[in-house]
């Protein structure tokens, strides 16, 4: 910090010096050199003074985030339900006065919904559990109730509209959700394989960028899907369909990946855009496009996770101690790329750090 000083010092007195001899040169009045070139070096001083105070204020507030964020992550694990709500809701806020930590926040409720839970109404009718009433533990109704607050305040974080476009990711694998929306939303990569979908889940105009894995899932309700964009890839292997599929207008890119049966009812009709590779067969789905051969790629011959996962995904930590998901849920998955299409979701030319050696 002493040479910082030091060096506004040295900086002051050049333009002072430089000052005077200019007024020199122009023949100023004495009086008039030595006040002006004195102005001019006190402010070289006066701004660096203000440059370090702002550096430090910004420095403090960095740490006083860190901080705040840190200990909203761990009010997330409190007994009571109205303190979990005001952790989420601190760190909704802290995701939108510090950007840098919206991904983070993002990943961090994702994990909250990754948990384990499960709701007596569910089993007496998944596709519309609001309808029903039984009893239900207090603890299971409250913790209902902070996992639609999630499941909102996801939603309320992504970008929509005429808003700024930023894309984030979901990663949602193995979650219980319900009335799940996200209308209008756009996310880079969308992962929620093996998730549990109850009541009708509301996907209308979504715009997802990169790949969305739906394998394994089970839609007890509704879903709806008119006017999505699925740039980057749609993968429906081994889902479960109780309910209508919307698919009015909805476009696939890059490849598609369907199951067998397709859902019992569907309106509309899944339109691929150019060159999309369809790596399953597809009979009974309604679809309006082109299609494209799969090729071969150099990660085709990728079969093998050292990571160890049932389906190539990395454990969670659903601990919420560091606020970081780790976990990649778009591994290659061991002797099942066919089936889920991963084998096209990269890029055309495959990235050397995306495969698994």
């Amino acid at each position: 910090m002493r040479w910082r000083w030091l060096l506004a010092v040295v900086a002051a007195a050049l333009v002072t010096t430089g000052t005077a001899f200019a007024l020199w040169w122009v023949k100023a009045p004495a009086v008039e050199i030595v006040k002006t070139a004195g102005v001019a070096g006190g402010a070289v001083v006066a701004l660096y003074a203000l440059w370090l105070n702002d550096r430090k204020h910004w420095l403090e507030s960095d740490k006083v985030a860190d901080e705040r964020f840190a200990r909203s992550v761990e009010l997330l694990g409190a007994e009571a339900d109205q303190v979990r709500v005001g952790a989420m809701h601190s760190l909704v806020w802290l995701a939108t006065s510090t950007p840098r930590y919206k991904q983070t926040v993002l990943d961090v409720l994702c994990a909250y919904l990754r948990r384990p839970f499960t709701h007596p109404s569910w089993e007496h009718d998944g596709a519309d559990p609001d309808t029903v009433f039984v009893t239900v533990p207090p603890e299971d109704q409250r913790e209902q109730q902070v996992r639609r607050t999630a499941q909102r305040l996801i939603r309320d974080l992504l970008s929509w509209g005429d808003k700024k476009k930023e894309f984030y990711d979901l990663d949602l694998t193995g979650a219980a959700l319900e009335y799940f929306q996200l209308d209008g939303r756009r996310v880079h990569r969308f992962v929620c394989r093996r998730a549990q979908f109850y009541g009708i889940t509301e996907f209308r105009e979504l715009h997802v960028r990169s790949r969305a894995l739906f394998s394994g899932s089970h839609f007890h309700g509704r879903l709806s899907l008119p006017e999505a964009r699925f740039e980057g890839g749609l993968a429906f292997t081994e889902c479960t369909f109780d309910r209508k599929a919307d698919f009015r207008a909805t476009t696939v890119g890059t490849f598609l990946a369907l199951v067998d049966p397709p859902p019992p009812e569907q309106v509309g009709s899944l339109r691929l855009l150019p060159g999309t590779a369809l790596r399953t067969p597809h009979e009974g789905w309604a679809l309006t496009g082109g299609t494209q051969t799969p090729r071969p790629r150099l990660d085709d011959h990728v079969e093998q996770d050292v990571r160890g996962g049932a389906d190539g995904v990395a454990g969670h930590d659903d601990r919420l101690g560091n606020g970081h998901v780790p976990a990649k849920a778009d591994e290659v998955r061991p002797g099942g790329l066919d089936r889920e299409g991963l084998r096209d979701e990269r890029n055309p030319e495959t990235e050397p750090d995306e495969v698994e050696k």
